[in-house]
């Protein structure tokens, strides 16, 4: 689904990394990590097409990111579910219509989708909470209400961003369920994280594979349970 061909990338003439060679397939369930600053977010973006390397080839869906027009990255972008770390809405927009706004961008009605939204909400625990302003939502509320947002438009992938930065263990654990599942369910994972325990829980329940950042590359990383 994703795959980079001897990608580089770098800002102001520095390389974050360079020569990055990989395949995101189809149900695999990837972390990547590494210290701050080495490029993890960077690496996200060039996934949803946020960003496109300096050097080097980065496909979506077979496609290269540099030759797809603005149509090509809008219909790739709505196979892309984006849990971004600081979890952004409209404060003014009770939660159900802040995850719904996918569908709105993308000119789709609504209505038909309600049941589906219902389900949604019940699958991340906030039914409760549909009509909450996002300044009424903890941080935990917050997360999962990202991760609906991600994947109301029933996504092939789904790239997270430090998701469980800000909340506790129990909420991270929660988070990581919902990935799991989705992952479960055939869904491409990407999980941007520094937290190694985390990344254990995981493997004990399904199969991942750990990408780290480090000395200007990306490579697989073994880790201990």
């Amino acid at each position: 689904m994703i795959e980079f061909q001897d990608a580089s990338m770098g800002y102001g003439g520095g390389k974050l990394f360079s020569d990055v060679s990989l395949d995101l397939k189809p149900g695999s369930f990837h972390f990547l990590t590494g210290p701050s600053g080495a490029g993890k977010t960077t690496f996200l973006k060039l996934c949803y097409l946020e960003l496109v390397p300096t050097d080097g080839r980065v496909a979506i869906f077979g496609q290269d990111s540099r030759k797809m027009s603005r149509d090509d990255v809008a219909v790739a972008r709505r196979r892309i579910g984006v849990v971004h770390q600081d979890c952004r809405f409209l404060d003014h927009l009770p939660m159900s219509e802040n995850i719904l706004l996918p569908l709105t961008v993308a000119g789709r009605d609504t209505a038909p989708e309600m049941g589906n939204l219902e389900e949604l909400l019940a699958w991340v625990g906030l039914s409760a909470q549909a009509d909450a302003l996002p300044p009424e939502l903890s941080g935990g509320e917050r997360q999962r209400a990202a991760l609906a947002r991600a994947v109301i438009m029933a996504p092939d992938v789904i790239v997270a961003d430090e998701p469980t930065g800000n909340v506790d263990w129990d909420m991270s654990l929660r988070l990581l369920s919902l990935l799991v599942e989705l992952n479960k369910m055939g869904k491409s994972v990407v999980v941007a994280t520094h937290d190694m325990n985390l990344i254990r829980q995981a493997k004990a329940q399904t199969q991942t594979r750990v990408l780290r950042i480090r000395d200007r590359t990306v490579q697989q990383a073994e880790v201990d349970l």
